[in-house]
């Protein structure tokens, strides 16, 4: 671990105790506009999907109207410059030594993608902390906006009959634009993992893993064992994956995550079966099963629920009362 953690933890802690002193509080900072000011953040940096649920969830906590397809939006309009892993070269630290956050920001203003006006922690502007950016000389963590990895951002929301309010999918790091292949179908993490260990997985399969959504899981466990043994197999190109779970920021490959409605509330998802046909379409932003509706109606009345995995306590009371990955995971 950096040694200059310790530092930046204590300065943290500083500025919390001025915070309290100047009261200034987080609803004087969280607007609609700085809010799209950190999801054009995630999209240049090809930051991790968890920040469509966690910036979601702020936004209601907030009372600010977002939804799931303005990152798909602002993913449009922004390039991808940052070659930060698991798909590039890089890590934060490296891209802590080539200029830090304050950089990617001066990335943006200069892009006309950032609202400068928006107020900071620091009491001057996310515009003033952008221009006073420092940039190490001979960088290639961040790249210059005529140069940028892909000409739109890392994370793209997809829809269609297997995700009718919407599921997301990390596009950095990779380039596969559409994939079909027949499901494989599993309703916990572990025994998915367990038939990629055995290797029952093949190239051109689409692994599915439904029943780990925030009310099935409950809590949208991180699929990071699977995605990693799929890589660990050499399937990290040659195999999807969809889930009503989550990921860790460190998934590579072609991985489509918080599939909403999820399974246990009904959810499309719960329909499929092994050898369903699955076709991923980026260009188009869509996901979808090869039946018709009616047939996934019928297959969806025929469902046989898993028993909840909680019924009493917090972890009962969770799985009972929280939202879609749609709308942040938030209880209700």
């Amino acid at each position: 671990m950096d040694q200059r953690k310790d530092d930046v933890a204590f300065e943290c802690g500083k500025m919390v105790m001025d915070l309290l002193k100047r009261d200034l509080r987080p609803r004087q900072i969280i607007t609609r506009k700085s809010l799209e000011n950190a999801i054009a953040a995630v999209a240049t940096t090809g930051g991790s999907t968890n920040a469509v649920l966690h910036l979601l969830a702020i936004a209601r906590e907030a009372n600010i109207k977002l939804s799931i397809d303005d990152f798909d939006k602002i993913n449009r309009k922004v390039p991808l410059l940052a070659d930060l892993k698991p798909g590039g070269r890089f890590t934060a630290s490296d891209l802590f030594a080539a200029g830090g956050t304050t950089l990617v920001a001066k990335r943006l203003l200069d892009a006309g993608l950032l609202h400068a006006g928006q107020p900071t922690v620091t009491g001057r502007t996310i515009g003033e902390e952008a221009k006073n950016a420092k940039e190490t000389s001979g960088q290639q963590v961040l790249r210059p906006l005529a140069n940028p990895i892909k000409q739109t951002g890392g994370l793209v929301i997809l829809r269609g009959n297997l995700a009718p309010e919407g599921c997301v999918v990390k596009v950095a790091g990779h380039s596969i634009m559409t994939f079909r292949g027949p499901a494989k179908v599993y309703d916990r993490e572990e025994d998915a993992f367990v038939a990629v260990q055995s290797r029952q997985i093949k190239a051109g399969d689409v692994v599915v893993i439904r029943y780990e959504g925030p009310s099935g899981g409950p809590g949208m466990r991180e699929m990071l064992g699977v995605t990693a043994a799929i890589v660990g197999a050499g399937l990290g190109d040659s195999v999807a994956l969809l889930t009503d779970g989550r990921f860790s920021g460190a998934t590579h490959g072609l991985m489509a995550g918080h599939v909403a409605p999820e399974a246990i509330k009904g959810g499309p998802i719960g329909a499929v079966k092994n050898g369903d046909m699955i076709v991923f379409d980026i260009a188009k932003r869509t996901l979808t099963v090869e039946l018709s509706q009616k047939e996934i109606k019928a297959r969806l009345k025929k469902v046989k629920q898993p028993l909840p995995r909680y019924t009493s306590g917090v972890m009962g009371k969770y799985a009972r009362h929280v939202s879609s990955a749609s709308e942040g995971a938030i209880t209700t």
